[in-house]
């Protein structure tokens, strides 16, 4: 276990810790305090995501381990916030949002399970990367919104206001939109890899006929048995 392997399953950990505060009643929401430890745990894996990919790049530290942990521990944070949000913030975060959110996910990894079964890889997808980020956005925002439905700065003379309902609602389609959109560009990467590999199989299958073929074309001629 190196030092990018531990700040993931430091990420997987939070995820538990996420859940017991979104759907606990011992941690008060009287003055946000639930909704502001909820969001500090996001923020601590959003943290933890991006700098254990650092670390193990700049180490020399890519493990399997930590290739196979690593989107786990995405996927695991982004579904179970968001099924925790249907509970706690429901008039924000829709059930069918979470199925189509989740239902990507289930299909990006079936892909990659059959592609690595016929011996190639699906790299991560830049579609996937942004929306990895707007979910996180999409996540906190839906978990402030519970209680601060909108923020207000006063600045002198001026009030500056934030919309966080607004920002959840917009960050939430966002999330929908580029899971459908990564989702079939996966796709298409999937079946032009698999495009590929048969295209290469094709040579060697029609070879094997053909030296069949010579043989008997010469033992004929052997023979004097005509070829028509």
């Amino acid at each position: 276990m190196n030092l990018p392997n531990w700040l993931t399953v430091s990420r997987i950990s939070a995820v538990p810790l996420l859940v017991w505060i979104l759907g606990t009643n011992q941690v008060s929401s009287s003055h946000g305090e639930k909704e502001l430890l909820a969001s500090a745990v996001v923020v601590f894996a959003a943290i933890t995501d991006r700098l254990d990919g650092y670390l193990a790049r700049k180490r020399g530290q890519v493990t399997r381990m930590g290739m196979l942990l690593d989107p786990l521990a995405d996927k695991l944070l982004i579904a179970s916030a968001l099924i925790a949000l249907v509970q706690f913030n429901p008039r924000v975060v829709s059930a069918w949002v979470v199925v189509v959110v989740i239902a990507r996910e289930l299909l990006v990894t079936e892909l990659r399970v059959v592609g690595a079964a016929e011996g190639f890889t699906i790299q991560a997808r830049d579609l996937g990367k942004w929306k990895m980020a707007v979910q996180v956005v999409a996540v906190i925002a839906s978990i402030l919104d519970h209680r601060w439905p909108a923020v207000h700065f006063p600045v002198s003379r001026f009030a500056l206001s934030l919309n966080i309902e607004l920002v959840a609602n917009i960050t939430i389609w966002l999330m929908v939109a580029l899971s459908v959109a990564s989702a079939a560009d996966y796709f298409v990467a999937f079946w032009t890899k698999i495009d590929q590999a048969h295209k290469r199989e094709r040579p060697s299958v029609r070879a094997v006929p053909s030296r069949h073929a010579n043989k008997l074309t010469k033992l004929r001629s052997k023979q004097g048995v005509p070829l028509r």
